[in-house]
């Protein structure tokens, strides 16, 4: 039996650093004392008004197709956040509903990149960018982010990196897996590149709504590059919903009518019912957005001061989302020895990181989306097994 290329083109090259979270996760599930800090799924419940809506929703019949560019209730939601937080004047139609904000990537690299071209990736980067960019046949150039300068962008870097095959940057801001948040010399950088090269800016967004300090900066507010600029978002961590699979790309119209184009063949249009519960989301559960960020926050600045107290490990402070960066260069084990070792000892579950990208080797990922008293058992086990290295 045969297969396409394509199937060989989005296997990546990391699938086996997650083999120990699968472990941990089945060992949960059996009950075992493991404490899995590996994945970044929200541990609070969707809000009750959406799942409210939701329900009357689907009682109201609302379970039959819909527009493959989405609700208009939904879009016109996204519109008045995008207008809100970027200051871009957009309308309904630059926008389109997608399963997830990992499906508007997917869908964005498909609409832009033919065999050949080049998309620069920001390294580290998460793991799915390798995959997305090679399905249509482009190779992913990675800028790779000094870890011993906090991952920011290096000017230098980012313009050795462009050839006259590029065609597109992707970027997530705030980082996953870093937690760094591009500042404003950086995102002007970008879009002087992008301006320069006649190249697309791909901008994912997913954790903006979890930055806890500073402001924001978003490449769509630079009217000078509006036309080559395609911004996705998602519900999935800003309102607990991972499991909804609602996200978005807003973009010129003619790259919207592109992904249109895709979505009929792929999607054929989001659940009504589903789409609902997204818009009550966005028009009426800002409370809940605020209590998840702040518990975020203060379960960052817990772990940020119990893992620099511990010798060996050097944990960097994210300025947003729900992961924090530790170099475990001073255990003298690899990342992934490390991962190993720690969950063979104490039963915590954490990620090598090298899983984003070369430029992460020596750091794990570890996932705070644990409720307190889970997250301290962690780093007592944790510490207690740093000390039994030393």
């Amino acid at each position: 039996m045969k297969f396409s290329n394509l199937t060989d083109r989005v296997k990546g090259g990391s699938a086996d650093v997650w083999d120990l979270h699968y472990l941990a996760k089945q060992a949960s599930a059996r009950g075992e004392d493991v404490i899995v800090m590996s994945v970044g799924d929200p541990d609070f419940a969707t809000p009750q008004a959406v799942v409210d809506r939701a329900l009357q929703a689907m009682r109201d019949g609302d379970t039959h197709y819909t527009s493959i560019l989405g609700h208009a209730e939904l879009r016109e939601a996204i519109v008045e956040r995008h207008r809100s937080q970027t200051g871009q004047s957009v309308t309904p139609e630059q926008v389109i509903t997608t399963s997830g904000a990992q499906n508007a990537l997917f869908a964005c690299s498909l609409c832009l990149l033919n065999p050949g071209d080049e998309a620069i990736v920001l390294q580290p980067m998460y793991v799915t960018y390798e995959a997305t960019i090679r399905a249509p046949g482009a190779t992913l150039v990675p800028v790779v982010l000094d870890a011993a300068k906090g991952f920011r962008l290096d000017r230098d870097t980012l313009l050795n990196a462009i050839t006259p095959r590029t065609r597109a940057i992707f970027f997530a801001s705030p980082s996953n897996p870093t937690g760094v948040a591009l500042n404003r010399q950086e995102i002007e950088l970008i879009a002087e590149v992008a301006l320069r090269h006649d190249l697309w800016v791909i901008a994912d967004e997913v954790y903006v709504d979890f930055l806890f300090d500073g402001e924001f900066h978003h490449i769509a507010s630079h009217p000078e590059i509006a036309d080559r600029v395609i911004t996705i978002g998602s519900l999935s961590k800003s309102y607990a919903m991972t499991g909804w699979r609602v996200g978005w790309a807003v973009a010129p119209t003619a790259m919207i009518a592109n992904m249109e184009k895709l979505a009929l063949c792929m999607l054929y249009g989001l659940p009504g019912f589903i789409q609902q519960a997204g818009a009550e989301a966005l028009q009426h559960c800002a409370g809940d957005l605020q209590h998840m960020r702040a518990e975020y926050r203060r379960r960052r600045d817990l772990l940020f001061q119990a893992f620099s107290d511990i010798p060996g490990l050097q944990p960097l402070l994210p300025e947003a989302g729900m992961f924090m960066m530790v170099n475990v260069q001073g255990s003298g084990y690899s990342a992934g020895e490390f991962v190993e070792a720690l969950y063979q000892s104490t039963g915590v579950s954490v990620l090598d990181a090298t899983a984003f990208g070369a430029s992460a080797a020596g750091y794990v990922r570890v996932s705070y989306t644990l409720p307190e008293a889970k997250l301290r058992e962690a780093c007592k086990r944790i510490k207690h097994f740093m000390e039994k290295l030393a």
